[in-house]
C-alpha cells in the first residue's frame, strides 16, 4: 500500500466530525512557552496510555479489543517520552501534572450506571473525542507554529491521533449497535463543542 501524502493525511483530519475548531490564535498562545505547553502535551500521552491499560484491565474477555489497544498503551507511552526527549533537548524541564478542565467536562458527561456495555460505550466515546480534539490540535501546530523542524515533528502526532481516533469508534461500533453509537457519538460531539465555548482559551493547555 503507498504511503499517504501530507495532503492526504491533512483530508483524514478534517473529517473528524468535531462541531467547532480551535480559536486560531491558540497557536500564537502555545508557542509563547514551549516548556509548558509541552508539560501538558507529556501528561496527555501518559493518561491516554493509562486509558488504554484502564479499557484492558476492566474488559478483558473483549478480546479484539485488548489486542488493539495493547500496541497503543506502548505507542503513548512512547510519545510522553518522545515530549520528555524535546524538552531535554531544548533545556526545557517537566512541570507538575495539572488539572485538566476540558477531560473532566467530558467526564461529566458520560452517562452513569447502566449496564456494563453501555459504560464501556461512555468510556469508548471519550477517549474517541479526546483524541479527535488532540489531532486537531496537532494539525494547527503542524500547520501554523514558526518553528519548521516543530511543524513535522507535531505532524506525526496528528496522524498517530487520528488513527486512535478511527480505532475508538470502531471499537464502539462492534460492541454496541450502530444506531446507539451514532446517537451518543452525536450528543459527545454537541456537549465538547459546548466546553470548548466554556473554556478559557490558554496556550498552557493542549484542551
Amino acid at each position: 500500500m503507498n504511503a499517504k501524502t501530507k495532503e492526504e493525511e491533512l483530508r483524514e483530519v478534517q473529517m473528524l466530525g468535531l462541531k467547532l475548531p480551535t480559536d486560531p490564535r491558540w497557536v500564537n498562545l502555545a508557542e509563547k512557552d514551549l516548556e509548558e505547553i509541552l508539560t501538558d502535551h507529556a501528561y496527555c500521552e501518559q493518561k491516554a496510555a493509562t486509558a488504554c491499560i484502564s479499557l484492558i484491565q476492566a474488559y478483558p474477555e473483549k478480546e479484539e479489543m485488548v489486542r488493539e489497544l495493547a500496541p497503543i498503551v506502548t505507542e503513548e507511552w512512547g510519545h510522553f517520552r518522545m515530549v520528555l526527549k524535546e524538552l531535554e533537548k531544548r533545556n526545557l524541564h517537566l512541570g507538575r501534572q495539572r488539572k485538566d478542565e476540558y477531560v473532566n467536562k467530558l467526564l461529566a458527561f458520560q452517562k452513569k450506571g447502566g449496564s456494563r456495555e453501555e459504560r464501556l460505550l461512555e468510556k469508548l466515546l471519550t477517549c474517541a473525542l479526546i483524541e479527535a480534539r488532540s489531532c486537531e490540535r496537532f494539525r494547527l501546530l503542524s500547520l501554523h507554529i514558526n518553528e519548521e523542524e516543530l511543524r513535522d515533528w507535531y505532524h506525526k502526532f496528528m496522524v498517530a491521533e487520528a488513527g486512535h481516533y478511527v480505532l475508538f469508534i470502531e471499537l464502539a461500533r462492534k460492541y454496541l449497535p450502530e444506531e446507539m453509537v451514532k446517537q451518543r457519538w452525536e450528543a459527545y460531539l454537541e456537549r465538547e463543542a459546548e466546553i470548548m465555548q466554556e473554556l478559557e482559551l490558554r496556550g498552557d493547555r493542549m484542551h
